[in-house]
């Protein structure tokens, strides 16, 4: 069994911020975007397939398999 450590506060202050004291370095908007052009004519060349369009909705009765 571990004995339990007797801190007061000024150590746990210190031992906090060593652990957590320096945040983490900020991410740019730009940086977490990314632009990436449509495909053109996507809905013309669409066809819908009945075996896969399951995929594409999410129903309860089906996820519990009623």
């Amino acid at each position: 069994m571990s004995k339990p450590v007797a801190m007061d506060t000024d150590t746990a202050t210190a031992a906090r911020h060593a652990r957590y004291g320096k945040l983490p370095a900020r991410i740019r908007f730009e940086d977490m975007t990314e632009e990436v052009e449509a495909e053109v004519n996507v809905g013309v060349n669409a066809v819908y397939d009945p075996e896969r369009s399951w995929n594409f909705y999410s129903c309860l009765a089906l996820d519990l398999g009623l």
